[in-house]
């Protein structure tokens, strides 16, 4: 009989250790699954950053080319004192009037009403910077790169105050942005020397090239001609 009630009495310890050894399975396969999650999420993470990342390097780097078009552009003109908006040239740099500042990102100056905005998208509401500013400025399609990822367009501003031409800049009427003498040695050690003109005038190019995933770059290159 005594031998009996042991029996029944380590059967029924071991059930009960059977029992908390479940429980402590199944916490153990929680924790397992969450950390499982948590490292898949943190990889899904890591390679749509990598992702973006590309995606904007491949887009700066596409700028270049709407750079070079906007450059021949200037190349081919004859009379460059004034305003040609529908390719995207202004003859001033439009940033003279601090009230007005002019905004080439949208983003610059969000809370000024009296912004100068550039149509990227050519929708003639400049929605891309939201409700605040004057969508006045144009910009010109420079189509799309070989491989068909990234949009292009870009917008020239001649430095200069007022339009009209560079050379009144000496009585102090229009106030350009120029060279105060030819160059006559390297700029840098080792370079060559190189022949900068001192009359010409400097032309800002802001280039916008929008890519893969929504990414939209901005490049500016300053030339002189």
């Amino acid at each position: 009989m005594e031998l009996r009630q042991l029996n029944m009495h380590r059967l029924i310890a071991f059930r009960r250790q059977k029992g908390a050894a479940l429980i402590f399975a199944l916490i153990a396969l929680v924790i397992l699954g969450l950390a499982t999650l948590s490292l898949v999420r943190s990889v899904d993470t890591g390679a749509l950053l990598l992702g973006n990342l590309s995606f904007k390097q491949d887009a700066t780097a596409a700028g270049d080319q709407a750079a070079r078009k906007a450059f021949v552009w200037l190349k081919g003109q004859a009379d460059l004192t004034a305003d040609v908006p529908n390719s995207g040239y202004y003859a001033t740099s439009r940033d003279t009037d601090s009230t007005a500042p002019l905004d080439v990102t949208g983003r610059q100056y969000a809370s000024n009403t009296s912004r100068q905005l550039i149509d990227w998208y050519a929708d003639g509401t400049c929605a891309y910077a939201g409700t605040n500013g004057s969508c006045s400025l144009k910009a010109v399609d420079a189509g799309t790169t070989p491989n068909g990822n990234n949009q292009l367009a870009y917008t020239i501003f001649r430095l200069c105050s007022l339009t009209g031409a560079v050379s009144t800049a000496v009585t102090g009427t229009n106030n350009c942005a120029t060279a105060t003498s030819a160059a006559s040695s390297g700029h840098e050690a080792g370079e060559r020397s190189i022949s900068q003109p001192a009359a010409g005038a400097f032309y800002r190019i802001v280039v916008q090239v929008r890519g893969s995933r929504n990414s939209v770059s901005y490049i500016e290159t300053i030339v002189q001609l």
